[in-house]
């Protein structure tokens, strides 16, 4: 299916959408302007195009935000959605307003502080963002599209892209700040990650048992869990293929803060039982969460 082209009012201007974004270019800005821009240290992504390109010139890195991103919304406007790209564009020219007339001296002399601290802040700024619909990086759209064009995935195209920027960093301003940006580039990543995924991110869990029954009961009984299952067999074992029997194979969708619980209870009833653990994007519709009261 198409992604739609027409643009969503409603939702581009919506509150939650505004809060979403204030907070998260508030958060970019201190990574920005405490930490990271005083001491050349980049992200990766058009931000870290920026602090480069501004490491050499006199042009203020609000116009350099602009100017980069420019290109990277055009073609997210024609190719991704219209509502999509316009959130973008607020987001990013709200960061080019705050970098601009928001005035943060920097919090640390420290190297590593910085580093980690920097790319928190920017990782928190991302997420909040991303949360409210829009991107604060145009990285991000390129990555997107051209996957479509190519055999390798959005995430493998901006880490080549962010790779070649951080050898820029280094190059310009030295093997130790590529190293540290590295650092920078790692924890925003990962901050970004939990902030829009949240701590309880959620993961499919496949469970093959000869104790079906009991591990279903187990599931929806004691953890308040939805099941589905999908009829089976399990043996096919080295050494005795032709002993096999029906089995009810058990998925279910759990919090990353769940999985080592369910796997003891489920391990106390069958300590043979099969595992495996996928991680997924998205959940939507059916019974995610306990109902409040269960436990």
């Amino acid at each position: 299916m198409a992604l739609s082209k027409k643009i969503n009012w409603k939702s581009l201007f919506s509150l939650k959408s505004f809060i979403y974004n204030v907070l998260g270019v508030l958060f970019a800005v201190i990574g920005l302007q405490g930490f990271m821009v005083p001491n050349n240290f980049l992200d990766g992504g058009v931000t870290g195009i920026s602090i480069l390109v501004r490491g050499f010139s006199d042009i203020h890195i609000s116009w350099l935000l602009i100017v980069f991103n420019l290109p990277f919304l055009i073609i997210g406007y024609s190719k991704i959605g219209q509502t999509f790209s316009l959130k973008a564009l607020i987001a990013i020219l709200l960061l080019a307003l705050g970098m601009y007339f928001i005035e943060i001296p920097p919090v640390t002399e420290d190297k590593v502080l910085i580093a980690v601290f920097g790319g928190f802040f920017i990782g928190m700024g991302i997420g909040f963002v991303i949360r409210g619909g829009g991107v604060i990086d145009g990285l991000e759209v390129i990555g997107y599209y051209t996957q479509k064009k190519s055999g390798f995935t959005s995430g493998e195209i901006i880490l080549a892209l962010n790779t070649l920027i951080i050898l820029g960093a280094a190059y310009s301003f030295g093997i130790e700040t590529g190293m540290y940006s590295i650092l920078v580039y790692f924890t925003a990543m990962k901050t970004a990650d939990y902030v829009v995924n949240g701590f309880e991110e959620y993961t499919a869990v496949t469970i093959i048992s000869k104790d079906h029954d009991q591990i279903k009961e187990l599931i929806v009984n004691e953890f308040g869990k939805a099941i589905s299952i999908y009829k089976g067999e399990r043996g096919y074992l080295p050494g005795s293929f032709d002993v096999k029997s029906d089995v009810d194979v058990i998925m279910t969708i759990v919090t990353r803060l769940e999985i080592h619980r369910i796997k003891e209870a489920v391990t106390e009833i069958d300590p043979k039982a099969f595992f495996y653990v996928q991680s997924i994007k998205e959940v939507k519709g059916g019974l995610i969460k306990k109902k409040s009261g269960q436990h």
